[in-house]
C-alpha cells in the first residue's frame, strides 16, 4: 500500500510530499532521505538532523481524509509512529502534546503534517524525524536546549544507522493497520489519551501573547485537538493547536 522513494538529501521531505498531493500516482507514497538541508518542525522551528544519524519521512496517505478531520492526523500519526518504533526496536516512547515523542522526558521524535484541501476532503502528508543514532558530536545539536534523545541511547543494537529502514517498515505496517480509524477524530483523540497517559500529566505551557508560561494537569483533547488543563487554582483552561508551546525540563 506505500511505496519508499529514497533520496540521499533533499531540502525537505515535507515540502517534496507538498508538491505533489492530489496528483496521480502520489497517494501511498514515501519519500524519505538521509539528510534534509531545509527541514522543519512546527512554527517554523529548524530541525538539526545530522547525516545518517535520523529516520527522515513523509507518508503521503493512501486515501483522502476529512478536511474538517485534519487536526487528528498528527495524533494518528503519533500513535503508528509509537507503535512501530517499539516493534522495531523494543524501546516505548512517549506521547506528548500536541506533536512530540519522548524518551526519558526529551524529545526524540517530531510529526509535522501537510495538506492539500479540495473542499470536503482532504490529502495529507505525515511528515515525521526520528532521533536513531546519536552522532559522536555535532555543533548544531549541542545548541538545542534541551538535548535530543536518540533511540540509541537505549537500544544501541537494534536502532542503528542501517536499522533505520526496519524502523521505517514498522511504522508504516502500523500506519496500514490504522487506516480506519482515519474515519473516526473521537477515536483518533480517545486512542491517543490512553497511549500518552494523558489524565493527569503535568504540562507547562507557554501561550502566545503571554509573557510566563503556566503549570497545569492535562485533562483531555477537546474539540479540534485543543488540549485542556487543570490548573494550579483548579480552573480548567483550554489551549488551542498553533496558540502555544509545551516548555520542557532544559536540566540534563
Amino acid at each position: 500500500m506505500f511505496r519508499v522513494r529514497h533520496l540521499s538529501e533533499t531540502g525537505s521531505t515535507n515540502d517534496d510530499a507538498a508538491r505533489i498531493l492530489g496528483e496521480p500516482g502520489s497517494a501511498g507514497l514515501v519519500l524519505t532521505a538521509d539528510f534534509q538541508k531545509g527541514g522543519h518542525g512546527r512554527r517554523g522551528r529548524t530541525w538539526h538532523a545530522p547525516p545518517g544519524s535520523s529516520l527522515l519521512f513523509t507518508a503521503i496517505l493512501p486515501r483522502t481524509v476529512r478536511s474538517a478531520d485534519l487536526w487528528a492526523v498528527t495524533f494518528w500519526t503519533a500513535l503508528g509512529v509509537a507503535d512501530g518504533i517499539e516493534a522495531a526496536t523494543g524501546v516505548r516512547v512517549g506521547l506528548q502534546w500536541p506533536n512530540d515523542l519522548l524518551l526519558d522526558g526529551r524529545k526524540c521524535c517530531g510529526i509535522l503534517c501537510v495538506s492539500r484541501v479540495a473542499g470536503e476532503r482532504a490529502w495529507v502528508g505525515c511528515g515525521v524525524g526520528v532521533n536513531v543514532v546519536r552522532p559522536a558530536y555535532h555543533d548544531e545539536l549541542s545548541t538545542v536546549v534541551p538535548p535530543p534523545a536518540f533511540l540509541s541511547d537505549l537500544a544501541p543494537a537494534r536502532a542503528t544507522s542501517d536499522g533505520r529502514a526496519r524502523i521505517l517498515d514498522a511504522i508504516l505496517a502500523a500506519f496500514e493497520a490504522r487506516l480506519a480509524l482515519l474515519d473516526d477524530a473521537h477515536g483518533i483523540a480517545r486512542a491517543w489519551e490512553t497511549r500518552a497517559a494523558l489524565s493527569e500529566t503535568p504540562y507547562r505551557i507557554l501561550v502566545d501573547g503571554e509573557s510566563e508560561p503556566f503549570d497545569g494537569r492535562a485533562q483531555s483533547l477537546a474539540s479540534e485537538g485543543s488540549l485542556v488543563v487543570r490548573t494550579g487554582n483548579g480552573t480548567l483552561r483550554t489551549i488551542a493547536l498553533g496558540d502555544a508551546r509545551v516548555i520542557r525540563d532544559a536540566a540534563p
